[in-house]
């Protein structure tokens, strides 16, 4: 939903510019951007047992997104997003998920397919949520390098710390980080092998394993249609170049330059321009 400024923390009316419903989710938008760029992914998820299910399931089958679902009864994620002209936004959730049955043997699987998955893959993504922090230890056993993204963290929040320790390549936003490059340093310290740091139009900085720091500007883009995603784009066109073989500025430039292509969507990927939009129920 846009709003001409993000309200105050007080009673008031505010009257929307328009209003648009769609595909969510920071794993979502990380998935559909790597198949974007025809790297091989799998998104496990969970979802509820209810009609937004069907119909998340539904969209990213048709945008090619590969999926294994953790199925619970009851509601699937659903947040509100009031956006501003400058790309601000206030996440207001509306519903979570269950947490999926945790009565097994610590350090176990609850999916043995998953299990093997991992065995295979060349880097493992643990966003943050309840679900994935079970699977850490998990991921840890299978010795695939950890990528995780801590969004706004603040450099003490007790949920994030778990994911930030796991990680060999850890990425943020700087929102509630006053000297983010002090923080980044240390989880170098800490035996991260990589920390990013996106800055929004001031593009991103780094810490390599050497304390080596780089940065790069936001790319060019024609027209901004909507901010929600660009972390994750960012993050995917790191990932992908990485794996191919990239240094970390050429990495960073790729993230950058696939940033451009959720800013210049409503959705979180053009790939839902394409295939996902009979299934997403715009309003």
């Amino acid at each position: 939903m846009r709003v001409a400024e993000l309200p105050a923390p007080r009673p008031h009316t505010v009257f929307a510019d328009g209003d648009v419903e769609t595909l969510g989710g920071t794993s979502a938008g990380k998935a559909l951007h790597l198949v974007d760029l025809d790297r091989s992914v799998t998104l496990h998820t969970v979802l509820g047992d209810d009609v937004q299910a069907k119909r998340i399931h539904a969209a990213l089958t048709a945008a090619g997104v590969p999926l294994r679902v953790c199925h619970v009864p009851g509601a699937s994620e659903r947040h509100l997003n009031l956006m501003d002209p400058h790309g601000g936004r206030l996440s207001i959730y509306l519903g979570l998920p269950a947490v999926p049955d945790r009565d097994l043997p610590e350090g176990s699987c609850p999916d043995p397919g998953l299990l093997e998955e991992l065995r295979g893959a060349r880097a493992v993504v643990l966003d943050l949520c309840e679900h994935s922090r079970d699977l850490i230890d998990v991921v840890r056993a299978t010795g695939v390098p950890i990528w995780t993204d801590l969004h706004d963290y603040d450099g003490s929040a007790a949920f994030h710390r778990p994911f930030a320790d796991a990680a060999s390549y850890v990425f943020m936003n700087a929102d509630k980080l006053g000297d983010p490059l002090e923080f980044m340093h240390t989880l170098v310290a800490d035996g991260a092998s990589l920390a990013v740091c996106t800055l929004g139009a001031q593009g991103a900085v780094a810490v390599d394993d050497r304390h080596e720091v780089h940065r790069v500007p936001a790319a060019p883009v024609a027209s901004v249609v909507d901010t929600n995603g660009a972390g994750d784009a960012f993050m995917a066109g790191f990932l992908h170049a990485q794996l191919a073989g990239s240094t970390t500025p050429q990495a960073l430039r790729a993230g950058a330059e696939q940033a451009v292509r959720a800013l210049t969507t409503v959705h979180l990927s053009p790939l839902l321009d394409k295939y996902g939009e009979s299934y997403l129920g715009h309003a």
